[in-house]
């Protein structure tokens, strides 16, 4: 690339969830492997590319999956064991990488822009691909390119187990051919839109005014005109940011009340938890901090699997809390806070025993988002100041 322009390195793991389970139990491999709810109410959280074949996708429902591939091997999953391998791979990169973003689970953008002269950056990410898949027998791939948009997208070009680098002068016809399904963030309904107006590949995309993309997509249509167009200037937010949302609340006068603090922690987890998934985020890590009264502050945290469950968090918040306050004496204050958030939503398929709890969730989110946050609550934190 030529000094002065970006170098941004899009990373993403093949079949994540799929991969995990193969290094696990490697007689899984080559076989069409599904991820998800075993149920007839069950959803694909994951796929190989042999079960691919047969038509099987993510968020397909378990029974459609199975009548497409008969042969397949269910797997129900473990976030947790998904979790552990995805920081795996971010501590290895971390402590390699100028400036790292941690774009979901198993997702990562670099930004090694300014390094050409120091690293060619090519030989740099292949170098760094071959480390993560030696360390941890995970297949991954990657795209290397002048903004975020098209370095993903030139990673779903040479998925699964592949590299490929578009550079400046190559961004449009590498871009143009392509479906403007390929587009990240086009959503089926104007996929569709666009489609019955005879719009299906980038190219004609660009070929369409912006001020007409405005009309019939509104503000999103700028974006979308601007990604066909190779134009991203979307920055690398840093993961050792460790990006966090957290809340703390001081009592009017000091207590010993355990029940009714115990209560205000579910209240605040409540409040997290919604803001989370309305920011559609998940959190690997939980804080609780409490104040005593000689104003003495002390906190724990502990790693979790990806989520953005109350219940999870929850328990883990009693759990941290239990563990905290030791002293028996009167606290001032109480906090929570939920860090190493990353873009995505629940995979609720893999806790079917979660699934009519998660539903509730999703329904008293419906509530809140029409009414405001205190619209609804659990009956146990009704009655509490939060």
């Amino acid at each position: 690339m030529v000094e002065g322009e970006r170098s941004i390195i899009h990373m993403d793991q093949d079949a994540f969830f799929v991969a995990v389970e193969v290094r696990k139990n490697p007689k899984l491999k080559g076989l069409p492997v599904i991820i998800g709810g075993t149920s007839d109410r069950g959803v694909v959280s994951s796929c190989s590319y042999e079960a691919r074949k047969f038509g099987v996708h993510s968020a397909m429902p378990s029974r459609m999956a199975r009548q497409l591939c008969p042969h397949d091997v269910f797997i129900r999953g473990s976030m947790d064991e998904y979790s552990k391998a995805s920081h795996e791979i971010t501590d290895i990169l971390i402590e390699r990488v100028p400036l790292l973003e941690k774009a979901s689970i198993d997702e990562h953008y670099i930004d090694m822009s300014g390094m050409e002269r120091f690293f060619g950056c090519m030989k740099f990410a292949h170098e760094l691909r071959e480390r993560i898949i030696r360390e941890t027998h995970l297949p991954i791939s990657f795209g290397l390119s002048v903004n975020k948009t098209v370095s993903k997208m030139a990673t779903n070009e040479c998925k699964p187990n592949g590299e490929k680098q578009v550079g400046k002068k190559v961004v449009r016809p590498f871009l143009n051919p392509l479906s403007i399904k390929k587009i990240p963030g086009l959503g089926e309904s104007t996929f569709v839109k666009l489609s019955e107006m005879g719009i299906r590949q980038i190219g004609k995309l660009t070929e369409v005014p912006q001020e007409r993309m405005v009309k019939i997509l509104g503000k999103n249509g700028i974006s979308l005109w601007q990604k066909a167009h190779g134009i991203d200037n979307t920055p690398i937010v840093p993961y050792r940011e460790q990006k966090s949302i957290g809340t703390q609340s001081t009592f009017d006068a000091d207590t010993m009340d355990v029940p009714s603090i115990k209560n205000l922690l579910l209240a605040m987890v409540n409040h997290l938890a919604f803001e989370l998934r309305q920011k559609k985020k998940l959190t690997a890590c939980i804080t609780v901090t409490v104040r005593y009264t000689d104003f003495q502050t002390v906190s724990k945290q502990a790693r979790i699997p990806y989520t953005s469950l109350d219940s999870v968090l929850i328990q883990k918040a009693r759990e941290l809390f239990d563990a905290l306050y030791d002293r028996r004496m009167l606290l001032r204050l109480v906090g929570v806070k939920l860090s190493h958030l990353v873009g995505g939503f629940e995979q609720i398929e893999l806790y079917s025993n979660r699934e009519k709890l998660y539903n509730l969730y999703q329904q008293m989110d419906k509530i809140r988002n029409r009414y405001g946050v205190d619209a609804i609550k659990v009956a146990q934190i009704l009655d509490t100041d939060y």
